[in-house]
């Protein structure tokens, strides 16, 4: 693996390239039970972070790592619902598991329990070292309820009247001050009641959007890249829904702004209800595609095929994922078959390839961000043995830079309608490499042809080898460029195949 001196440079990113989540509470709080005391990122080890970068990821993502307050880990402990949820996860919970909710921060400076600023900072050198990007989050919506803000700039939060707290308590809280109490909102979207361990910030205010692009400058310092929080609850249309206050937009300054001062600086979007290119068009890198992950869990290959129409402009920029820390895990929502079939159709078309923390192993339960232990589960040895080859494909530059494309499936007979099931698509490098992928996204056994988009095959013997199953068949490439590969394929089946002529 190649280190990176300090005078070096990173090197460009791939054009596709891969994320990895980690809960960073519940990695320290593991550690330290190995290590007898209190583990802080110093204490990351070196051989953990080399096989992050042996398996080929670009970013590494640590979840929470931001200071919170006791006033959130109140919430957090006293909250009978989240409590309830809390306990199914871990049915020994014990009041330490609670730390408080990640998103509820109270400043941008690393938490003393985890080693602070110069403790991230020397673990982004390591990191950098290996070739690694680092990726923190950023909270646009809101704050935690101790927020120092709350004493200083009270306008920069969305108040509350007494009308307000009558008709929607859950929305509204009291807020206790040396200079005198605050009636404020909770964070939220326009959907469902308010965060409580939270305070909603007022966009309409110019002053609270200069402070929150200074907030982002602080963090960008500090690491490569943010992931944003439920980026569209900012946007002018979403927060006038909400709170019935016009706001100017704030992501184009706030980008523009940070990429004055940090070139390259990468933004990831969580964002949902079909605004995806409205975020990139704000200035973002990557958007979350949970569009793709819902149709996934469907079941249905025509509205997946049908997403992979759209044009490449757009598929690049999407953040694809079947499983993160607010989703369920994948392998307690995909059932076994089904599960590989949408890895192989998530990870192995365009976009940026983001995995989480578990996901691997086959993990089952979700750990709620106001967790920092998790449960003690087995791993699932199929399924980190399918993970281990689809990230070795992934680990190709073919398929971190090629060129993608999506390809057609026909009828293998007349009559026979399992082709629609089929979503089939190809990469090709500039040294001629080939790689064709087949997916029968169905329960059911299904039969199609797909004609390769490889001119150059034409006058050879061709040898396709599945790169992570056992499969190798010798064909025509003149049958193949004109009638196509013929497959036959199990429920859920699929192929990953080097194309090669012989």
């Amino acid at each position: 693996m190649k280190r990176l001196s300090d005078v070096e440079t990173m090197s460009e990113l791939p054009l596709f390239p891969s994320l990895y989540q980690i809960n960073t509470r519940v990695w320290l709080t593991e550690l330290s039970r190995a290590l007898g005391r209190r583990a802080t990122l110093d204490d990351l080890p070196d051989a953990e972070l080399d096989r992050a970068a042996g398996m080929g990821f670009d970013w590494i993502w640590l979840l929470s790592v931001w200071s919170t307050g006791p006033a959130g880990q109140r919430v957090s402990r006293a909250n009978r619902e989240w409590r309830r949820e809390f306990e199914e996860t871990l049915p020994d919970l014990r009041e330490e598991d609670i730390a408080g909710s990640g998103f509820a921060i109270t400043g941008y400076t690393v938490h003393p329990d985890l080693g602070g600023d110069a403790a991230l900072a020397r673990l982004r050198e390591r990191l950098r070292a290996r070739g690694l990007r680092l990726m923190l989050d950023f909270v646009p919506n809101h704050t935690g309820l101790d927020h120092p803000w709350v004493a200083d700039h009270p306008e920069y939060y969305i108040a509350g009247t007494e009308a307000d707290l009558a008709r929607a308590p859950q929305n509204y809280t009291r807020v206790k001050r040396t200079r005198g109490d605050l009636l404020l909102a909770h964070g939220r979207d326009p959907y469902f009641d308010g965060w409580p361990d939270t305070l909603q910030l007022d966009y309409s205010r110019p002053a609270t959007q200069e402070a929150m692009i200074a907030e982002l400058l602080k963090v960008a310092g500090q690491c490569d890249g943010v992931r944003c929080d439920m980026a569209m609850l900012v946007l002018p249309e979403v927060f006038e829904r909400t709170w019935g206050h016009r706001a100017p937009p704030f992501w184009p300054r706030a980008t523009a702004r940070v990429r004055e001062r940090v070139p390259g600086f990468c933004f990831m979007a969580e964002v949902y209800w079909d605004l995806e290119w409205t975020m990139l068009q704000q200035g973002f890198d990557y958007a979350y595609d949970k569009r793709l992950y819902d149709r996934l869990h469907e079941g249905h290959a025509r509205p997946v095929r049908e997403h992979l129409l759209a044009g490449l402009d757009f598929q690049s920029k999407l953040a694809r994922f079947l499983e993160n820390h607010d989703e369920p895990r994948a392998a307690a929502t995909f059932a076994p078959g089904m599960h590989e079939a949408a890895a192989v159709i998530t990870y192995l078309s365009p976009g940026l390839r983001f995995f989480h923390q578990g996901q691997f192993e086959g993990r089952r339960k979700r750990i709620s961000p106001h967790l920092v232990r998790a449960p003690l589960e087995s791993s699932d040895t199929a399924l980190h043995q399918f993970y281990g080859g689809l990230l070795a494909v992934l680990r190709q530059p073919i398929v971190r830079d090629g060129q993608w494309c999506l390809l057609d499936c026909i009828p293998a007979w007349d009559g026979n309608g399992t082709w629609e099931s089929f979503i089939a698509w190809s990469w090709h490098a500039r040294d001629g490499q080939q790689r064709l992928m087949v997916v029968n996204y169905a329960g059911s056994q299904g039969q199609c042809y797909v004609p390769l988009p490889f001119p150059a095959l034409n006058g050879h013997a061709v040898r396709l080898t599945d790169l992570i199953g056992p499969a190798r068949y010798d064909r025509d490439g003149n049958d193949l460029v004109s009638r196509g590969l013929y497959l036959d394929l199990l429920p859920w089946g699929y192929h990953v195949f080097e194309v090669t002529p012989v």
